[in-house]
Order: structure tokens, then C-alpha cells, then sequence
């Protein structure tokens, strides 16, 4: 055959000989239409055509800021918490003046992008650190793991889906996922193995993939041989019309990494005793691998096996220190903790209060210290205790649980007592325990009033933090979470005041004192915002208009005892009126 038999017919010429046959067979009667994929009309379309307005990073944090909010979540750590918040902070803090002062930032050739490595074993809160910080700043953010890369060879398409992933996480805004946060666990995985003879594409070849996304490069949004990728292309172009490739700027993407490092404190002190070799040379047997892991180079990096390319591109390095058994312990102490949280939310699914001795939770944070997994050794401690009575006490319809150490050590012989009805031993217990969990709470939050304070922008007054102390003995929650649902009460409560005066024409100002009573009354439930916007209209409305006519005076200030004895209130402010008037 000649090249032209052999050429491949064009779908219209297809088209035609089809409805040739179909003519020649059938008749005029039967005709073939192809669909074709156009875009919509711009009359039925200009939302989706309307360019969409650039948006702007609303960040303006701190690093003092950001490490006071990670204080009270993450244990130890102070190095590398003010490593990240300082670093992370700059970052979005350059992208804002960027944006904001483009003429006063100027385009700089050559622009080093602050990506960060952290170091650190297993279970010592990195990753638990880059997530609370995403969550904080409100930026894109999504988590990959280094394994997983080099499971699919070294042409870095997984790499890339991560970028993709940022835009999805991003609502499909480009925008805002080019200031996104990428972050990479099992860095080390990567690493080209020591004794390896020659090059380890599977590992070095994941390494280069990452080069050009770390500094900066254009990743195209559509997947080539993806077929869902190519149907989302279609239905973009049916709906706009754009032809347009699209793809995401990696510049002001974040890259954070992260990796247990196991071999490389051997490294660093190795390199450390060839350079202090003689009489006047330290000691170093005694030191632990944190002493040695601080003090990491590039060139410790690269020995490790990764490429020096590879380690350029991360110059920020944070350090984490490992766990002890003390350190386990407050780790579960802290209120905002979410080991402890989560298993009460696992009783609580069955209708059943926990609550826990302290003396369980050392005990809980030593065996999880002989697990030598960090604070990951927590969860299985805590599980292997409780894993019994969470299978028998749904059963036995116990509605409040304490966590005692005769509990923990003697197990069968409580679960036998419920079983007979003997609970009073339990009752006693659990009232014990919830006084002084309430206490710590208190004293939690009378030592950290001003950073709260200003963080959420609420006033803790004693009334106030001993109503946040009731709810966190009362709910399952973290004390933000309580901080501002008790905010949202304020504020809607403030709202009140303007129902009030839109409805009377009266001015009522509600004292502190007199909000926190109701923000008590609507946390214990006997009492709902709705019932009290009709009760301060029955019980207020004539009293302060009387007072209004006689005096002309018409803003009133409510305390607690106004509201919780509203005619003596009354009384006494209409004589002291008179009196004056």
C-alpha cells in the first residue's frame, strides 16, 4: 500500500461515509448527527468568563504570635517551634508586602525560598506542628509522603500531583494555591543508600524531581493520559471557552520536610571527632543524638545520601528534641491534648463520662515511654488499658467512668463489681476526679488569661474563666474551642441590646457580669438567648420607659442582680431616679 491508503481517515470523512450507508440503506429517513463540544454562549455564561479578582494573603501573624498558639498544643520543642514560626512567618509576611507594595518589593534575580527540613525520631510532634500551623495561618496545605514517590520510578510525577493537589485543596483558586503549603514526611526514605554502588535512580532520581518545584517552576494542571483529567478540561472549555493551558507557579510555595534521620546523629559525631583529634579534644560517648543532630551541616546531609542540589534548596533546618517520660505526661496533661480528648469521645459515643487520675496518666505515659515511639507510644498505652472496658461497660449501663490506677490494675475485678451494681466506689471516684480536673482547668487558664485573652479578643474575667472551666468539664472539647463558642455567646448577646433598643427605643448596656451570668445560664441549658431577648422585654420594657418619661434618661445599665431579680432592681432605680429628678 501507498502512503495515502495507508493515511488515517479524519473524523468528518468517517461522518460522511456513514451517512452515505445509512442513505443508501434507509433512505432520506435516517440521518447521522454528531455532537460537538462548544462553548457556552457568553450571554448564558459571563460569570464564568468574568476574570476572577486577585486575592490578596490576609496574613499578618508574628513569629512571638504563632509560638504562643503552638505553646499550647505542642510539649518542648521551644528551638524548633521558634525555628518554624519565624521562618514561616517572614515567608507569608514577604508575600503580603509583595502584594500589597509591589513597586517598593521589586522583582530580586536570584530570590532564596526559605523551605524548611525538620529533623527529628518518630513520634516527637513534626508532623502534628506543620498541621497546627496550616490550620492557623488558613492557607492551602496538603501532606505527601516521600515513599510514595519512589514507588512510581524518578520522573516525579507524584511530585507533581501534589501541586495539583494544593488547587484542590484551594477550591480550583490558583491563585491562592501558588501560596500554598506543601509538606513531605519520610524525607529520608529518599536518601541514596551508602552502600549502594553507583547511582540509586529509585531514590536520587525522586530527588532531582523535586528540584525544580522547591525553587520555582510552572506545573500544568492537566494530567497527559489521565482520562479524568482530560473530561475536566472539556467541561472547562464547554463552560468558558478558554483554551488556555493551566498551570500553578510554585515560587511562593512552601516546601517543609520532614524525616527521622536515624543514622545521621552517627554522621555529624563522627565528622566531629576527626575534627577535635588530640589530648584537648572534647568528649563526646555521652552526648545524645539531639546534641549532635543541632549542630547538622550540609556536608552531614549530603554523607547521608542526598544531593547536594537537593540539600541547597533547604536551607531552613529545625531540630526536634526526643520525648521523655516526663515529657509523655504533660503531654496528656494538657487540656487541648487530643489522645485524651479523643478517647473520651470513644466513651462518649456510648453515653459514657470519662475521666482520668493523674496517677494514670504517669503510668500511662511510662509504658509508652518503654515503646520508645515517642508520643505515637501514647495511643497504644492508652488503648491497651481501656481496650476492655470499652468493650464490656456499653453493656452494663455505666453512664460515668473514673480512671483510677485500681482501675487499670485490676480491671476484671471493676468490671465485676458493675456488673453487680456495686458503683458507688466509682461514683465517689468520678466526682473526685471531675472537681480536680475542673481546678487544673481553672488554674490552666488563670496562667495563660493574657495570651487567651488576646488571642480570641474575650476578656477572661474570673466569672468567665470559671464558666470555660464548667463547659470543659461538662463537654468534650478543647479549650479553644470553648474560648470561642463562649465569644460567639458574647457577641450574640451584645446583639441584644440593639434588638432591645430597635424594639423599645431603649438603650440597655448588660454588664460584664451580667453577660457572663447568661453565658452560664445558656452553657447549663436553663436558659437560651431566644427566651432571654422575651424576658428582658417583659420584665424591662415599662419599668425603663416610666423612668424615661420621668426623667428623660434613657440608657440603663443591667447588672447580674437586675436580671436575676428584675423588679427589686427596678424599684430601686426608680426611686434613686425620683430622688434625683
Amino acid at each position: 500500500m501507498d502512503d495515502q491508503d495507508e493515511k488515517t481517515p479524519t473524523p468528518q470523512e468517517i461522518e460522511k461515509e456513514i451517512s452515505n450507508f445509512l442513505s443508501k440503506k434507509f433512505g432520506s429517513s435516517v440521518k447521522m448527527v454528531t455532537p460537538r463540544v462548544l462553548p457556552l454562549s457568553a450571554g448564558r455564561n459571563e460569570e464564568a468568563q468574568a476574570p476572577k479578582p486577585k486575592k490578596i494573603i490576609d496574613f499578618d501573624l508574628k513569629p512571638e504570635d504563632l509560638i504562643a498558639y503552638l505553646d499550647q498544643y505542642v510539649i518542648k520543642q521551644d528551638r524548633a517551634k521558634a525555628v518554624l514560626a519565624t521562618k514561616i512567618c517572614t515567608h507569608f509576611n514577604r508575600i503580603r508586602r509583595s502584594q500589597t507594595s509591589p513597586e517598593r518589593v521589586g522583582s530580586m534575580v536570584g530570590r532564596i525560598k526559605n523551605n524548611i527540613l525538620m529533623i527529628g525520631p518518630t513520634g516527637v510532634g513534626k508532623t502534628y506542628m506543620v498541621k497546627l500551623i496550616a490550620n492557623k495561618i488558613g492557607v492551602p496545605f496538603v501532606k505527601g509522603d516521600a515513599t510514595k514517590f519512589s514507588e512510581t520510578g524518578y520522573v516525579g510525577g507524584d511530585v507533581e500531583d501534589l501541586v495539583r493537589d494544593l488547587v484542590r485543596e484551594a477550591d480550583d483558586d490558583i491563585e491562592l494555591a501558588q501560596h500554598g503549603i506543601i509538606y513531605i514526611d519520610e524525607i529520608d526514605k529518599i536518601a541514596g543508600s551508602r552502600h549502594f554502588l553507583g547511582a540509586d535512580v529509585s531514590r536520587t532520581g525522586v530527588q532531582r524531581a523535586l528540584l525544580k518545584p522547591m525553587e520555582e517552576t510552572d506545573v500544568e494542571l492537566k494530567v497527559p493520559h489521565d482520562p479524568i483529567s482530560m473530561f475536566q478540561e472539556i467541561e472547562r472549555f464547554r463552560k468558558t471557552g478558554d483554551r488556555k493551558k493551566r498551570t500553578v507557579n510554585t515560587k511562593n510555595i512552601l516546601f517543609i520536610m520532614s524525616g527521622a534521620f536515624s543514622d545521621l546523629a552517627e554522621i555529624i559525631r563522627k565528622r566531629i571527632a576527626r575534627q577535635g583529634i588530640g589530648f584537648s579534644a572534647p568528649l563526646y560517648e555521652n552526648r545524645k543524638d539531639f546534641d549532635f543532630l543541632s549542630r547538622v551541616r550540609s556536608e552531614d546531609l549530603i554523607q547521608f545520601g542526598f544531593e547536594s542540589e537537593f540539600v541547597g534548596r533547604l536551607p531552613v533546618r529545625a531540630v526536634f528534641e526526643s520525648l521523655d517520660e516526663d515529657d509523655l505526661c504533660q503531654i496528656l496533661k494538657n487540656p487541648n491534648n487530643p489522645i485524651i480528648l479523643g478517647k473520651k469521645l470513644d466513651f462518649a459515643a456510648y453515653g459514657i463520662d470519662v475521666k482520668f487520675d493523674d496517677r494514670v496518666l504517669q503510668l500511662l505515659a511510662k509504658n509508652a515511654f518503654a515503646e520508645n515511639t515517642g508520643a505515637r507510644g501514647l495511643v497504644s498505652a492508652i488503648e491497651n488499658a481501656l481496650l476492655e472496658f470499652e468493650r464490656c461497660l456499653p453493656s452494663l449501663e455505666l453512664t460515668k467512668f473514673p480512671v483510677t490506677p485500681a482501675v487499670i490494675e485490676a480491671p476484671h475485678s471493676v468490671i465485676q463489681a458493675v456488673t453487680e451494681g456495686d458503683t458507688d466506689r466509682l461514683q465517689q471516684d468520678f466526682d473526685r476526679l471531675a472537681a480536680r480536673e475542673k481546678d487544673e482547668i481553672r488554674r490552666y487558664l488563670e496562667a495563660n488569661r493574657k495570651t487567651l485573652a488576646t488571642k480570641y479578643n474575650l476578656v477572661l474575667s474570673p466569672s468567665r474563666i470559671e464558666t470555660v472551666a464548667a463547659f470543659y468539664a461538662k463537654y468534650i472539647m478543647d479549650i479553644g474551642s470553648i474560648i470561642r463558642h463562649v465569644k460567639h455567646l458574647h457577641d450574640e448577646i451584645k446583639k441584644i441590646e440593639l434588638y432591645f433598643y430597635k424594639t423599645h427605643d431603649i438603650n440597655i448596656v448588660l454588664e460584664e457580669e451580667a453577660i457572663d451570668y447568661i453565658i452560664e445560664a445558656v452553657t447549663e441549658e436553663t436558659l437560651s438567648l431566644e427566651v432571654l431577648r422575651k424576658k428582658l422585654s417583659d420584665d424591662f420594657e415599662y419599668g425603663l420607659k416610666l423612668i424615661r418619661e420621668k426623667t428623660g434618661r434613657n440608657r440603663f445599665f443591667l447588672t447580674r442582680r437586675a436580671l436575676t431579680d428584675p423588679e427589686s432592681f427596678l424599684n430601686s432605680l426608680i426611686r434613686n431616679e425620683l430622688k434625683m429628678a
